[in-house]
C-alpha cells in the first residue's frame, strides 16, 4: 500500500495552511508533520488520520490514543467521514501518519497475503450496544479464510434471532478489514452488502480463499 497524504494545490484546506503559515505548497508535508508532532507532544492530537492506497481503493485510517477508531472507503466520502469523526469523537482531527504506521504496515502485509491476523489496538467507541456485541463476535469467532452466515453470527449473540440487526451491524462496521465483516455472507452463499461495495467484498473473499 502507498501513502496518499499528498499536497493538492486546489484543496481549500491546503491553501489555508500555506497562507496561515506562509509556506510554499512544496513544504506542506513537512509542516503537517511538525503540527502533528507538536499536537501529540501537547496532548491535543485526539484523532490522527492518514490516507493510503490499497487494492480496494483509497482508505482513510483514523486512530485515537486508544487505537484505530475508523477505516473508511473512498465511496463513503472522506470529508464526510472526517466530519463525523469531529462530531462523534473530537473536533481535533489532524493528519498525523505516524500514529497509523503499524496499521498501515499490517494492512499492506494482509493485502500481499503475508498476514492473517491483525495486532493493532482498536478503539470500539463507534460500535456500541448490540452492534458492538456483533462486531466483537465477528472479530474473534470468524477466522481468516472462513465465512459465516448472518444467521450463524446472530446465533452467537444475546439475540440469536436478530439476523437483520446483524446485517446492519456489518453494513455499518466502523472498522472494516480489521474487523472482518466481509466474511459474513447470506445463508444462500451470496455475498450480501458491504460498506466498501460488492467488488471490494469479492476481492477480499478471493484473497482469503487462497489458504
Amino acid at each position: 500500500m502507498t501513502d496518499q497524504t499528498r499536497t493538492t494545490p486546489d484543496d481549500p484546506a491546503e491553501a489555508l495552511l500555506t497562507q496561515a503559515y506562509a509556506v510554499a505548497p512544496a513544504d506542506l508535508d513537512r509542516l503537517r508533520r511538525r503540527l502533528a508532532h507538536d499536537a501529540e507532544r501537547d496532548g491535543v492530537l485526539d484523532v490522527a488520520i492518514r490516507t493510503v492506497d490499497s487494492p480496494v481503493g483509497a482508505l482513510l485510517l483514523a486512530a485515537t490514543v486508544a487505537g484505530v477508531v475508523r477505516i473508511a472507503f473512498s465511496s463513503e466520502g472522506f470529508d464526510a467521514v472526517q466530519g463525523d469523526l469531529a462530531e462523534r469523537v473530537s473536533p481535533r482531527v489532524l493528519v498525523a501518519p505516524r500514529r497509523l504506521d503499524a496499521a498501515t504496515r499490517q494492512l499492506g502485509d494482509y493485502f500481499e497475503g503475508r498476514r492473517r491476523h491483525f495486532e493493532v489496538p482498536l478503539d470500539w467507541r463507534l460500535a456500541t450496544g448490540y452492534r458492538g456485541e456483533v462486531l466483537h463476535h465477528l472479530a474473534t469467532d470468524v477466522p481468516y479464510g472462513v465465512t459465516a452466515s448472518y444467521a450463524a453470527l446472530a446465533a452467537r449473540t444475546s439475540s440469536p434471532r436478530a439476523v437483520r440487526a446483524v446485517g446492519t451491524a456489518c453494513a455499518t462496521n466502523p472498522l472494516p478489514l480489521l474487523v472482518p465483516c466481509h466474511r459474513v455472507v447470506r445463508s444462500d452463499g451470496s455475498a450480501g452488502r458491504y460498506r466498501g461495495g460488492p467488488d471490494a467484498k469479492a476481492l477480499l473473499l478471493a484473497l482469503e480463499s487462497r489458504v
